[in-house]
């Protein structure tokens, strides 16, 4: 039986986002909104303002209310779907200075890894990130979308988590949408000034590691040290291969790839405190009656050090012998720089937006590894391995939303342009070897095998350029027929192309063995002592390429046009139906144009699909406070150009190297959940909902390779299912009967959450999972049946306990945070790699305080106070060995915020 035909029975309905833009208060004196019989609020009621200002501004496509007859402003409750809202107070709450730390607090929501936001253990893939309802290209090869931790608190209004699809949305929805969306025009005019310090355990007035750099590196931009040199650039130039140049022009270029101020590494003692610094004000104009210009501007800049000591092993296929150990030690450097300028006009009911965004993400990375390989014969090869990086991630975002009201017609017009940029200059690897062998004359020595001997390490240096523009179109004209039947209908269009660039080069001087004239070179050194570079000159070096393929251009056009319909045949009953048509022409292809001749061997990929995607919610209020829904949808997953392109990348966060599969299908996703949910007054509320997914062809992290490091590629599993529930709960308690003046104003707010999922593969004995080295890959060998998918937690639960002043900013929260083992990549014939998330607790605290007449609000943080530390890991019975596992330490935090 067919996906579709499975859904005809469930789906004679669809839905979309219920609730229109919030717009700000035009006056301070604005009425309240009028409560429903049976929605009075009570004391713990009344502390939640219901004003308009203080309702979250959220802009999404094809926003529409209907107006039943109990209708308050919490949009989780308008919604016909199931979603999470995050307000800017619920974001300062957290405590978190990017949205991605905000967003672990929301049920169903685990972050992993340097920003990307995994849905009820879904994969990010099964993700969709916008910015005020528009999509953003991700300057980062591993990331579908822009990892969430580039986007800092203080530019973001709210953040909307939707669950169940809606066809307002684009098709590729897996496990939800986030949805951010930026302030526009200020209540106010305001400025803020803010700066914090901090630091961890593990970091902070320890030693660490460096290199010298550029004088900018700390304020996250290179003063063009990094370019590639002359003679590299020439070469690149010229359409050759390294094969095919004389001796001169490759001893040319090797004498300007290991600059020394790049690639040695320096130890540095005592590290200082991080620290981070924003700006950001607004102001708002009144042009006439009922008509208001806002500007909001807000710059930022974050560094933070981090040190940590991963352990990364290999073993036999029962994990019982190892056959490599080793321990790298890292200091990273990140720093975060960004900027937000947006207009905004309100007339009447209409409102424009303009939004223009800049962000820029450094890492500069120093490694130094140790270890051992272990060879069949030998006593074992010792590696002393050192890597200096510096990977820029850079996103400069415009866009244009006008949202008009004329009473029972809306009309929403979105349009946007957005490029990202992600660049590794000089990303250089030094492997120094002790062979152990008798008779060697450098046996028991460390030295750097330029001569490239088997199985001893090798020296590289990398220059690798990613660009990617996308340009987004839409419109979403919704009429209202009658007091409870509306129509929506709208299109989008959107052209994303990207171009991914690595070129990496191994010099190489022949011969088995060198004289003693040629071990200063070849950076012969004692072991402990940090590793200078080496000297590549006069030495008859040529070169070699690492990557037979080193330039992709890829793209996807997607053209859509959705219908649906809102209805209320009853004011406790809400129906939406409604369908999506998406078709997409994807590729990726090797640049034949770089080199002077064709390369052959690189597999292109050509996913031309079209699909009709219906969805459909119905919402259905028994009894005042209760209310139940029922959703059905049908959606997608696209393979992402980086599981497509044959390029090897490294993720410093992972501390490993993906490689794309060009072979990868669309995935296909049948989405079911049911909900209660009931409303206690004011903010009490407690939710339960099952959930259900079947996905055809679902994409997968797989191992390919085990020698001397982890090598991810991805590969389609045959199907699988993804089933669950969801608890979510929100109490808060009057302090007032406690007595004195401190407990006058005070209220404990309780949030909890907790979902529950269980996910298997299927495999069949026929089933085939191509690759390209093998395009008739049997899935068994692969994927083992009934194995649960990469990324999904059996338990994810966020509980929150925190004391809060109803007039002022004054707040105290404890937030435990618990997700259980998930796998992280198929092991073949190898056992799962597993990560242990397990619990986290923190605690953050804020304040407002006056001094000099001047409003002050202090903050301070404690994160992850028992220390949990990373695991991620490979078992078998009793046998265990570490993939990226080191410690984390305990985090602090202290800041201050001024407003003028």
């Amino acid at each position: 039986m067919s996906t579709g035909t499975r859904l005809a029975g469930l789906l004679f309905l669809s839905s979309s986002l219920s609730f229109p833009t919030a717009l700000y208060a035009q006056s301070t004196d604005a009425p309240a909104p009028q409560e429903a019989e049976g929605d009075a609020v009570e004391d713990i009621g009344d502390l939640q303002d219901e004003s308009e200002a203080d309702q979250p501004e959220i802009s999404v496509p094809g926003g529409g209310i209907i107006v039943t007859g109990r209708r308050n402003r919490d949009p989780e409750r308008n919604s016909t779907q199931v979603l999470n809202v995050l307000s800017e107070a619920d974001i300062a709450r957290t405590g978190e200075s990017d949205i991605a730390g905000a967003l672990g607090r929301v049920s169903g929501l685990a972050v992993v890894g340097d920003g990307r936001v995994f849905v009820r253990g879904l994969g990010d893939r099964y993700s969709l990130a916008l910015l005020n309802g528009l999509p953003l290209p991700s300057p980062e090869p591993l990331s579908r979308v822009v990892p969430l931790d580039i986007f800092p608190t203080n530019v973001i209004a709210s953040s909307l988590v939707q669950k169940t699809y809606s066809a307002n949305y684009p098709g590729e929805f897996g496990g939800g949408v986030i949805n951010l969306t930026t302030k526009a025009v200020p209540v106010e005019d305001f400025l803020s000034v803010s700066f914090s310090m901090s630091g961890d355990s593990e970091t902070t007035f320890e030693n660490g590691l460096t290199y010298i750099g550029s004088n900018l590196d700390s304020f996250g931009f290179d003063t063009g040290l990094r370019d590639i040199p002359g003679n590299l650039q020439s070469f690149l130039d010229s359409g050759e291969r390294v094969g095919t140049i004389d001796l001169a022009t490759s001893e040319g270029i090797a004498a300007e790839l290991f600059p020394e101020n790049l690639v040695t590494l320096r130890k540095v003692n005592n590290q200082r405190p991080n620290f981070s610094g924003s700006i950001t004000g607004g102001t708002s104009i009144e042009l006439g009656d009922d008509t208001y210009f806002g500007i909001i501007a807000t710059a930022s800049i974050k560094n933070s050090l981090r040190n940590r000591t991963v352990i990364s092993q290999g073993g036999s296929s029962d994990l019982s012998e190892l056959f490599q150990d080793f321990s790298t030690f890292i200091t990273d450097e990140n720093v975060l720089v960004n900027g937000l300028l947006s207009f905004g006009l309100d007339f009447g009911e209409h409102t424009i937006r303009w939004t223009n965004l800049y962000i820029r993400d450094t890492l500069k990375t120093s490694r130094l590894e140790q270890g051992t390989d272990i060879l069949p014969g030998f006593d074992g090869f010792d590696f002393q391995n050192q890597q200096t990086a510096f990977f820029e991630r850079q996103l400069i975002d415009t866009q244009l939303v006008a949202e008009f009201d004329f009473d029972r017609l809306d009309v929403d017009l979105r349009g946007g342009y957005a490029r990202t940029d992600r660049e590794a200059p000089f990303n250089t690897s030094f492997s120094y070897t002790r062979t152990n062998i008798p008779g060697d004359p450098f046996g028991e020595q460390f030295v750097a095998y330029f001569n490239q001997l088997s199985d001893a390490g090798i020296s590289t240096v990398a220059f690798d350029d990613l660009q990617e523009e996308l340009w987004f179109g839409g419109i979403d004209v919704s009429y209202e027929l009658f007091d409870s039947f509306e129509l929506t209908v709208g299109g989008a269009y959107s052209d994303t192309t990207r171009r991914s660039s690595s070129r990496e080069f191994r010099p190489f001087i022949a011969g088995d063995l060198l004289d003693d004239s040629l071990v200063p070179a070849l950076g012969l050194r004692l072991p402990g002592s940090i590793i200078n570079a080496a000297t590549l000159t006069g030495f008859n070096v040529t070169l070699t390429e690492a990557s037979p393929f080193p330039v992709f251009d890829a793209g996807i056009e997607t053209q859509a046009g959705y219908g649906l319909v809102r209805w209320l045949p009853a004011d406790n009953l809400t129906i939406e139906a409604g369908v999506r048509y998406e078709d997409a022409a994807q590729f990726v292809a090797l640049d034949q144009t770089i080199f002077n001749a064709p390369i052959a061997g690189a597999t292109p990929t050509n996913n031309n699909n079209d699909y009709f995607l219906p969805s459909g919610t119905v919402t259905w209020e028994p009894i005042d406070d209760l209310q139940l829904r029922f959703s059905a949808s049908q959606t997608i997953a696209r393979p992402q150009f980086r599981e497509l392109v044959e390029q090897t990348y490294f993720d410093p966060e992972s501390n490993r190297r993906f490689r794309g599969n060009p072979l990868l299908t669309d995935s296909e996703l049948v989405n079911i959940e049911a909900r209660i949910e009931h409303y206690l007054g004011g903010p009490n509320r407690v939710s339960l909902a099952g959930f259900y997914k079947e996905i055809d062809n679902p994409i997968e992290n797989t191992l390919i390779s085990a020698s001397g490091q982890v090598l991810t590629s991805f590969a389609n599993a045959p199907s699988a299912e993804l089933y669950g529930a969801e608890l979510d709960f929100v109490y808060g308690i009057d302090l007032y009967n406690l007595g004195g003046t401190f407990f006058e104003t005070k209220q404990l707010l309780l949030l909890a959450n907790y979902t529950y999922s269980q996910s298997q593969i299927k495999v069949g004995a026929t089933d085939i999972s191509p690759t390209t080295s093998n395009p008739n890959q049997l899935s068994a060998l692969i994927f083992d049946d009934g194995a649960p998918l990469v990324g999904q937690s059996d338990h994810v639960a966020n509980l929150s306990i925190g004391i809060e002043d109803t007039e002022k900013t004054q707040q105290a929260t404890l937030m435990f945070n618990y997700a259980s083992e998930r796998v992280t990549l198929r092991g073949g014939a190898l056992p799962d790699v597993v990560e242990d998330p397990g619990l986290t607790v923190d605690f953050v605290a804020r304040s407002e305080v006056g001094v000099g007449g001047l409003p002050l609000e202090l903050s301070f943080e404690i994160r992850n106070i028992f220390g949990r530390d990373n695991f991620e890991f490979q078992q078998l019975g009793a046998n265990r060995i570490e993939i990226n596992t080191y410690q984390v330490g305990t985090s602090f935090s202290f800041g201050v915020k001024a407003e003028f």
